[in-house]
């Protein structure tokens, strides 16, 4: 099945996330399909951004966002919750 998740990025207690198209079995830093946006909790407020056509167009092709990513989503207002 293909997620779409975070991916971590960064230094040592300063982390910033990738959020990709990945298979399941993937590891988590490892080979992805697409990259589809960022998610950086460090800034005041947190920064998120993300290609809406690109994410559109992955969950209407079935791939399933994970808990952290649909939280996300709602946020940018891309999935209404």
């Amino acid at each position: 099945m293909v997620k779409i998740r975070l991916k971590r990025m960064g230094m040592k207690k300063k982390p910033f996330y990738r959020v990709v198209v990945a298979d399941e079995r993937s590891p988590r830093d490892g080979r992805n399909i697409a990259e589809i946006g960022y998610y950086d909790p460090m800034t005041e407020p947190a920064t998120i951004k993300f290609d809406e056509e690109a994410a559109k167009m992955w969950l209407a092709n079935g791939a399933q966002p994970t808990d952290t990513v649909k939280v996300l989503l709602k946020k940018s207002g891309i999935i209404e919750g």
